[in-house]
């Protein structure tokens, strides 16, 4: 479990952990009217620096999610950005972090959504975060029998707090029965991602993701993938719909997300994934990305911002 931090952000300013409140009325408890962003922090020890990993496209996704909810954000791109930076200067973090922007509905009818009906708030919250194990070693996991939000109903672009009671039905199912994170189809039966990640397999050297029309979430940390396979590694990406059974016969799998970074599946329904271990490839993308986001690699260093001024 995560231990908390000393400090948080509300409403424009760092306050005590223990003061980090809201009320129990507001849209955000009763409802779970909010959007939020997943962000990560990663420390380069040589530098003493901490960089936020694209931070421009965590905000801007924040604001697309915003927008479909009819939310309005009280605060600039900038002042946001400034709030990221001080909060984790203020709790001095000198390790991997992971960071949560909120944004949410106070108290109010159901219905109500503009700005003069019902106030829209803002927290951030911020934990030490290091790899995890699963990170290394891979994982075990199972196809959910919970298909994923259709866009037609509760849109998986959004990154809404609302929508993980899908992922967490599917989540906590797979621990029941033994797995660790599973994948989700949606509601036509084909791969559409993990509950809070993405998901990509390698077949014959190539590197294959279900399509952000697959009822998934427009994840950050795929797009990078994509792009670091492409430009650096040379090796081809395609973006199509991937059926069930395909998974059983791909050599390799993982999932990538800001959470999950990139975790390696090396099993599936019991059934392995090419040797069963982590693959080659998940490994050579793995290391990439982070060296990528510590700061390693000066040609991406446009998509890191320095908290300590360091680096």
């Amino acid at each position: 479990m995560l231990a908390n931090p000393d400090f948080a952000w509300m409403d424009g300013e760092i306050v005590e952990w223990k003061n980090a409140t809201v009320h129990v009325s507001t849209d955000l408890v009763l409802r779970g009217a909010n959007v939020f962003e997943g962000m990560r922090g990663y420390w380069n020890s040589d530098k003493k620096e901490m960089f936020i990993f694209r931070n421009a496209e965590h905000l801007k996704r924040l604001r697309e999610s915003a927008k479909i909810m009819r939310m309005t954000i009280p605060y600039t791109d900038e002042e946001l950005t400034e709030a990221f930076i001080q909060l984790i200067r203020k709790n001095k973090f000198e390790e991997g972090v992971h960071f949560r922007p909120v944004v949410y509905f106070d108290q109010g009818e159901p219905n109500f959504y503009k700005p003069e009906e019902i106030r829209t708030g803002m927290f951030i919250l911020a934990f030490a975060r290091p790899h995890s194990k699963a990170i290394f070693n891979g994982v075990e996991s199972c196809t959910s029998t919970w298909r994923r939000n259709s866009d037609l109903s509760m849109p998986s672009r959004v990154k809404a707090g609302a929508n993980y009671h899908n992922s967490r039905l599917a989540h906590v199912e797979a621990r029941i029965n033994g797995f660790a994170s599973p994948i989700m189809l949606n509601e036509r039966g084909k791969v559409s991602e993990g509950p809070a990640s993405c998901f990509m397999m390698v077949r014959d050297g190539v590197v294959i993701t279900p399509p952000v029309t697959g009822d998934i979430l427009e994840s950050i940390t795929r797009a990078t993938l994509i792009q670091l396979c492409r430009e650096e590694l040379g090796i081809e990406v395609v973006e199509r719909e991937v059926d069930r059974s395909e998974l059983y016969i791909a050599d390799e799998g993982f999932f990538c997300g800001s959470g999950a970074e990139v975790t390696p599946m090396i099993s599936l329904d019991r059934y392995p994934l090419g040797s069963g271990k982590v693959g080659p490839i998940t490994k050579k993308i793995q290391d990439l990305y982070f060296d990528v986001a510590a700061g390693k690699v000066e040609k991406y260093r446009d998509w890191l911002l320095p908290v300590y001024g360091r680096g």
